[in-house]
Formats: C-alpha cells, sequence, structure tokens
C-alpha cells in the first residue's frame, strides 16, 4: 500500500474514531434515551460534544475530495514525492483540526483546516 492509500485509510480511522470520543460526551447532555432517539425533540450538543460533532462534519466533508483526488491518483497510476507530501499533510492537519476543535483552539483549527485543503491541492495538482 502506497502512502496515499494509507493515509486515506488512517483518514477513514479518524472519521469513524471522532463519534467514539463526542458521543458519550453528548450522551451525558441528553441521556441514553436522548441519544437512542431519533432526536427530533433533543437539544444539540454543546461544548465538546458539540465541538466534536462539527469536527466530524467537517472531515466528512474534506474526506470526500481527498478520497477522490487519491483514488483517481492510484486508478492512472501516478504516486510521487507531491503526492504522497499531499496525503500527509492532508492527513496530520485533519488530525491536528480534530483534536483543536474538540478542544476549542481558534486559530490552530483554521491553519489545520487549511493544511488539508492544501494536501488535497497537491494530489489534484499532479493530476493536470
Amino acid at each position: 500500500m502506497n502512502t496515499e492509500l494509507a493515509c486515506l485509510a488512517a483518514s477513514g480511522a479518524l472519521c469513524l474514531a471522532l463519534p467514539l470520543i463526542y458521543l458519550p460526551l453528548y450522551q451525558k447532555q441528553v441521556g441514553t434515551a436522548g441519544l437512542s432517539s431519533n432526536r427530533d425533540a433533543v437539544a444539540e450538543p454543546t461544548g465538546a460534544a458539540g465541538r466534536g460533532l462539527r469536527a466530524h462534519r467537517n472531515l466528512v466533508e474534506n474526506l470526500v475530495p481527498f478520497a477522490i483526488a487519491v483514488l483517481v491518483a492510484h486508478a492512472v497510476g501516478i504516486s510521487n514525492g507531491m503526492t504522497a507530501a499531499g496525503a500527509l499533510v492532508f492527513f496530520v492537519a485533519r488530525l491536528v483540526h480534530a483534536v483543536s476543535y474538540l478542544l476549542g483552539i481558534i486559530g490552530i483549527r483554521t491553519l489545520a483546516y487549511l493544511g488539508g485543503l492544501v494536501g488535497t491541492a497537491l494530489i489534484l495538482y499532479q493530476l493536470v
């Protein structure tokens, strides 16, 4: 498995891990019955639970273009230093983004978000 696919798999694992962090925090706010319901009448999560949910949603939104870039590059046989660097930048940036979002660190979170975009752009640039 090349670096790009490994970073895609690691990013997928991060996406699966985030709910394991914020759902127990949300459960403390709304109880097991609230968490198990369809949540129509349950308050939105607040604090770290809300930030965790937003970090997860943001990762999902950014994981799709990254995955497309990695898989297209893989399908056409493009794997080089730039695509590997882009994948590593994306994964590390998204990890920093998730942690800083959960902790409420705004400046670092924004820079990490931009870093993820740059990582995806580095891969896409190799496809043109």
